[in-house]
């Protein structure tokens, strides 16, 4: 896990003769701050009990003001570290590329942390994704990765893939699958992908630093070859609030 930025503690007055509600006064104040750069993205918010204290306000009015700023996507309470300014959003096009090599594009910092790398049959539920492909009795190489992007946790990627492609885990740490792909002469032609949201489990906002109740994006994607051929199945899981996926539709 990274560390725990440095607290902010905002100059906040609250005008108590005002008909506007102190919560609401308060977020408008947090607000402020964030549109002007006192608060950058991943500044860390002064935490619940030093705002009341400070202010002489109830906590219930300072987490009514939180939890406002929260829903609008300004801030995130995240495990471990307490309510933080929310970084930009990554915003990706819906195209069969590699999510480290978007990222780098995009100005970012791309790092893995590899979770599992291991050769064996499919699970059940993952031989019925494929069920296009004839899998029963074939080995399978089972990659799982957790995708920074400027060291913040940004996805959570698992993989499968043939166990005839010869992978191995320190070219998955260094390099994309897909780079690892094209290194090995496979050409990617078309994929097709399902996209789904849900709730984090605790597993899985542990790993992306955050709290629950927590959305994130799925996305199952299988891709083939030039060929037709059958590549990899991917089952991804990305953190709501810090990427979007992005498409245009026309008539």
């Amino acid at each position: 896990m990274t560390a725990a930025p440095t607290m902010r503690e905002l100059d906040i007055t609250l005008d108590r003769n005002s008909p506007v509600p102190l919560y609401h006064q308060l977020a408008q104040a947090i607000e402020h701050a964030i549109a002007t750069g006192i608060l950058a993205p991943g500044d860390r918010l002064e935490n619940e009990l030093s705002l009341t204290s400070r202010l002489g306000l109830s906590r219930p009015t300072a987490r009514q003001a939180i939890q406002e700023l929260v829903k609008k996507g300004l801030l995130v309470r995240k495990r471990g570290v307490g309510t933080q300014v929310v970084r930009s959003q990554f915003r990706r096009d819906e195209r069969l590329s590699s999510l480290n090599e978007d990222l780098a594009k995009a100005g970012k910092q791309p790092s893995t942390q590899l979770l599992e790398f291991s050769i064996g049959t499919l699970d059940p539920d993952v031989r019925d994704a494929i069920d296009a492909v004839e899998v029963t009795d074939r080995e399978f190489i089972k990659i799982r990765r957790l995708r920074l992007a400027d060291d913040v946790p940004l996805a959570i990627l698992t993989n499968y893939l043939p166990a005839q492609f010869q992978i191995n885990e320190a070219d998955l740490v260094r390099r994309g699958l897909y780079a690892c792909l094209r290194s090995l002469g496979v050409n990617l032609k078309i994929a097709h992908q399902r996209i789904s949201a849900r709730l984090m489990t605790e597993d899985e906002a542990e790993l992306l630093d955050e709290e629950t109740p927590a959305a994130c994006l799925t996305v199952d994607r299988i891709a083939y070859d030039d060929v037709g051929q059958f590549v990899e199945f991917g089952r991804h899981l990305y953190h709501a609030a810090h990427y979007s996926i992005q498409s245009s539709l026309v008539v």
